[in-house]
């Protein structure tokens, strides 16, 4: 498949498709793998080209061109790679195609590779317990049981039980392909929790798989809220976590500090890698972050019972997003019947917002302005992490005001010369010649920019005081028309 090709711009209106071709430049492409790759892993790792100025990625995936019946158009975000959280089926041909998300329009459909999986031809590996951490102490008696993907597994069996080998509380259940269960009922209180999955494929099982354990805490002290009988008021044993989903940071800033304002009695960060492994950061109230990407933070209240000491904790996944002032690359501006539309192009490494005339908005998130007047305008481009903000004049029309409305040639060294001076700001459009007529319509005088001007007279001999016309033609064919004084 010849892979240097062309990027489509879907549109859907109605019922009319609308194509449009970008450059290869402008879209992203895969690197890993290499298109028409064979026996690739199961887990294999997705990965591509960063391309800037776009709000993420989709990617999609199939047994036929174009297809999504594995993964349908997900939302990557700006990650640049994807790893199938289940796997891809194995001995199978897969199409895997990329798509930019606008932050204003349609999907940009880019390129599409087809790789084929290897054939499994054993049973998979064991799993390994995740939530709750094996041996964990003071679970809640209402926590899910969650566990690692096992690559080339198609499904897992779970066991449960309070004693070792033990399964009467789940006895060998079929849970089929998901990584995650939650128990029908409530575990036994203040009990050690045994727990065994075991991966399975077309193959077969996974052998020997090790039980895991961890110990449930008294009912009466799970950490869930509760009324105050005194005050009524609900009670949060666990902290209260009010971090945003997003942080965004400045490139320039790196490495960053976060700092949690909420209340615990203790805190655990960290950045959570790739699969289900984390690496601690920090301790404390706060973390240095040196690089985007997932972060946890996890706080916790001690409470004391009767059995001993647990921990109450809250946890929140949020991401770290670097942002960069932005650069204008280009202002369009189109002159219609009822105004001007001003179109600012701007790149970099962010989420921008934009308006005119003033760097304190309002601001808006396309880049489109229109049924704008004529005159001076500013393009700014802000940041919306804060990163700062960009400015640009806006390239104006000349217009009749801009032109001298008298002048006297009467020899005093002033206003002598009929002639246009341009204003300090940026134009659009350049003079090339400007045409004098009398009120009769006759041609009087042919300027160039750069003449001295008009002296106000004719074959030599001066004109009197009247009013005349001028005709001033721009390089882009368009004309500009007004009349001025003679006064003498």
């Amino acid at each position: 498949m010849n892979t240097n090709k062309l990027c489509l711009l879907l549109k859907y209106t109605a019922s009319l498709l609308t194509i449009s071709f970008l450059s290869a430049q402008d879209c992203s492409k895969f690197t890993y793998p290499e298109n028409g790759a064979i026996d690739l892993a199961v887990n294999t790792t997705l990965t591509w080209s960063e391309v800037m100025g776009y709000n993420g990625y989709l990617l999609s995936i199939g047994t036929t061109p174009l297809g999504t019946n594995v993964l349908d158009r997900k939302p990557i975000g700006t990650n640049t790679f994807y790893t199938p959280p289940l796997g891809f089926p194995d001995n199978v041909t897969l199409y895997a195609t990329l798509s930019l998300i606008p932050f204003d329009g349609p999907p940009i459909l880019c390129e599409e590779i087809i790789f084929t999986t290897i054939a499994v031809t054993a049973a998979p590996s064991c799993s390994l317990l995740i939530t709750p951490d094996n041996n964990a102490g003071s679970v809640t008696i209402i926590t899910d049981i969650e566990w690692a993907y096992a690559p080339t597994a198609t499904g897992y069996i779970l066991s449960i039980g309070t004693t070792e080998n033990g399964t009467e509380i789940i006895n060998n259940l079929d849970v089929q392909n998901v990584l995650i269960y939650d128990p029908p009922e409530d575990l036994p209180q203040n009990s050690t929790i045994y727990v065994r999955i075991i991966p399975y494929n077309d193959i077969g099982s996974a052998a020997s798989c090790t039980e895991e354990i961890f110990t449930t805490s008294f009912a009466l002290y799970v950490c869930d809220p509760y009324f105050d009988e005194t005050s009524g008021d609900l009670i949060n044993r666990s902290p209260q976590i009010n971090l945003p989903n997003v942080v965004g940071i400045c490139s320039d800033e790196l490495p960053y500090t976060i700092s949690t304002e909420d209340e615990a009695d203790g805190y655990r960060w960290y950045l959570t890698n790739s699969g289900s492994e984390e690496t601690l950061l920090s301790e404390t109230k706060s973390v240095n972050i040196s690089s985007p990407g997932r972060y946890r933070l996890e706080a916790y209240n001690n409470l004391t019972t009767n059995s001993g000491d647990i921990e109450c904790t809250s946890s929140k996944l949020f991401n770290i997003v670097a942002s960069e002032i932005a650069t204008i690359t280009a202002i369009n501006v189109v002159n219609f019947f009822d105004g001007k539309t001003i179109t600012i192009s701007a790149t970099g490494n962010g989420q921008y917002e934009y308006a005119l005339d003033s760097a304190n908005g309002p601001y808006q998130d396309t880049p489109i302005f229109t049924q704008i007047t004529n005159g001076h305008h500013t393009a700014y481009v802000r940041d919306k992490n804060g990163c700062g903000i960009t400015e640009r004049s806006v390239d104006r029309d000349i217009i009749p005001k801009d032109f001298p409305s008298f002048f006297t040639p009467n020899g005093d060294g002033i206003n002598d010369y009929w002639q246009f001076i341009p204003p300090a700001e940026n134009f659009e459009s350049v003079i090339e010649i400007i045409f004098i007529y009398n009120r009769f319509g006759s041609l009087i005088k042919q300027l160039n920019p750069n003449d001295k001007g008009w002296d106000g007279t004719f074959k030599n001999n001066a004109l009197p005081e009247s009013d005349y016309w001028f005709r001033a033609s721009f390089l882009n064919k368009q004309e500009i028309t007004g009349h001025f004084s003679l006064k003498r």
